[in-house]
């Protein structure tokens, strides 16, 4: 599975659920964007999961190939947690110029599955154009981790927050069932 991390303060709490994932078995891919790595840094995120974690779409880690297809090809599922508001557009847009994006980008939404969960504060949550990014992934067939209510960085409470990580790899861990009990 890939994990892509973009840049909001929650980044931090995705340490966690790479480190679950792993703990239960999957083979976890992290990507991050420029900005999730000045949050977090990709060698936490390295150690967490025992493998190369993606930067930059100009970047080959293992081959010399383009890796964003091939890594989407292979996964099952694909998590963007923290999907922020810049990565919904993105997403929507079909702008694939970093490497969580040009991962999401090569991913088949019909056959696999792209899981987001986003997290802004409540304004940048409640905003129109936030909404109807969010409704058209939906209809694109992205799911959609609903962000949680409470204390938000910018010292405000209100709904935006990242879903806690029990619900995200909870959310995870159901996908992968799923898939796993069609193949076998």
């Amino acid at each position: 599975m890939i994990v892509g991390i973009t840049g909001g303060i929650a980044c931090y709490k995705v340490a966690h659920v790479v480190s679950r994932l792993v703990q239960d078995g999957a083979e976890v891919t992290v990507a991050m964007t420029a900005a999730a790595a000045r949050f977090v840094s990709p060698l936490t995120f390295q150690a967490l999961s025992g493998r190369p974690v993606y930067t930059s779409p100009w970047e080959h880690i293992e081959s010399h190939d383009p890796q964003h297809v091939n890594l989407a090809r292979a996964a099952d599922v694909m998590l963007i947690a923290p999907c922020t508001m810049d990565t919904l557009a993105r997403l929507v847009a079909g702008r694939a110029d970093d490497a969580v994006c040009l991962i999401a980008a090569a991913v088949d939404w019909s056959g696999q599955a792209l899981l987001l969960a986003p997290s802004m504060n409540e304004v940048m949550w409640n905003q129109p154009a936030t909404q109807r990014n969010v409704a058209q992934l939906r209809a694109d067939g992205c799911r959609i981790i609903e962000p949680a209510e409470g204390w938000q960085a910018c010292r405000t409470e209100g709904i935006g927050r990242l879903a806690e990580p029990v619900v995200i790899i909870e959310a995870v861990r159901e996908i992968l069932a799923a898939r796993s009990a069609a193949t076998g």
